[in-house]
């Protein structure tokens, strides 16, 4: 293997050695530049001759952080990695939180130091608007979108480590979920009751179903008999409305629906048979969803947060989040001492670790209770 060192200022060098050959059988040479004494370069030179002769040498490459990670997002895509939300969320991160700051990096250049001042920015001044930094959790999820993008660097020999991994995120202390109390949900309720946000309120609050579930509910979903929900498909919104699996297989799950609920759903079902009559549309099928926009299409979930904020704001709940609904119908459960196991099929959690961590807080009893229990918990908790 050949090489060799020529020095170039009092502490600079430039590193000369052979790096292979390329597919059609030339010789590859690569120039590296390094700065120290010239002991150390010629350490530094022997260690790259070693890493080639080893087939652990990296080709240079020109490419920026910004655009490999741009490429390995769009590659996710086509190989159907990610969903269409994902990558909406990563292309956000990209953006907002990668790109202003280690975007034009070259990719083989970046160094563990990079990362932690890139950490100390965003927590700083991190914000568009300048105006201030961004939360940990924000920080911690462009972290892990920069260091999945270079682990495939790695495995694909682009860089020789990923120096993501050796610089860990800035921790999280975790904020308790918002939780209305008794007083809260029957004020909010009764302001409600004529309201149009009604009914999906309420089924939120009753079953802890997520806004994209509770949106492609169909009637065929409900069966009134065994009173059972049968969540199947969420709505998911990114440049367009699109149906999905739910957002782990754990998702597909029957819930069983206290008497509120069902009340709710006979009364909305009634209700709109008798519009579909006046209308000469015909009969109820399974296959309708069962809240739509008035062209009967899928309704939007972000424009269900809006609608909600302005139902909230209204009643008094300012600032309430309609997930709010979620974790109050979790915190019901908890404090009844339903079993974790039976609380995390019901909310439709991967697994009961997820639950644990979301409502840690609130888990001060283990005594386990039938699926009948719940219902009446609910109902008798959460009464209106």
């Amino acid at each position: 293997m050949k090489g060799h060192i020529r020095q170039r200022g009092a502490r600079s060098f430039e590193l000369k050695f052979d790096a292979g050959r390329d597919a059609a059988g030339n010789r590859i040479t690569e120039y590296r530049s390094f700065k120290g004494a010239k002991r150390e370069a010629q350490i530094e030179h022997a260690k790259r001759i070693a890493a080639v002769s080893k087939g652990e040498h990296v080709a240079r490459s020109p490419q920026t952080i910004g655009d490999y990670v741009a490429s390995r997002i769009e590659q996710w895509v086509a190989l159907n990695q990610i969903g269409a939300k994902t990558a909406m969320r990563y292309r956000e991160l990209l953006d907002g939180q990668i790109k202003p700051h280690l975007g034009g990096v070259p990719l083989q250049a970046l160094k563990a130091t990079d990362i932690e001042t890139w950490h100390g920015t965003l927590l700083t001044a991190g914000r568009k608007d300048g105006r201030g930094g961004l939360s940990a959790q924000t920080i911690k999820h462009a972290h892990r979108l920069l260091g999945k993008a270079l682990k495939e660097a790695q495995r694909f020999d682009l860089v020789v480590r990923n120096v993501v991994s050796l610089q860990p995120a800035p921790r999280i202390t975790r904020e308790e979920v918002t939780i209305l109390s008794r007083e809260q949900i029957r004020d909010i309720m009764e302001k409600l009751r004529h309201r149009m946000i009604y009914p999906k309120a309420v089924i939120a609050l009753f079953t802890g179903m997520r806004r994209g579930e509770l949106l492609a509910l169909r009637w065929g979903s409900i069966d009134f008999e065994r009173k059972i929900i049968s969540v199947k498909e969420a709505l998911e919104e990114t440049d367009a409305i699109r149906f999905k699996a739910p957002k782990s297989a754990a998702g597909k799950r029957d819930i069983m629906m206290p008497d509120v609920v069902l009340d709710t759903l006979r009364a909305l079902r009634k209700q709109e048979q008798e519009r579909r009559l006046a209308l000469g549309l015909g009969k109820l099928t399974d296959d309708l969803l069962i809240f739509t926009r008035l062209d009967g299409s899928p309704q939007s979930p972000l424009t269900l947060s809006k609608e909600w904020r302005k139902a909230a704001t209204s009643a008094g709940l300012s600032g309430i989040s309609f997930h709010a609904l979620r974790h109050t119908h979790a915190s019901a459960l908890i404090v009844a001492g339903i079993d974790v196991v039976k609380i995390s099929k019901r909310l439709g959690h991967a697994n009961p670790t997820i639950t644990l961590t979301i409502y840690a807080h609130l888990f001060a009893k283990r005594e386990d209770k039938s699926a009948q229990a719940i219902n009446e918990a609910v109902a008798a908790l959460l009464s209106v």
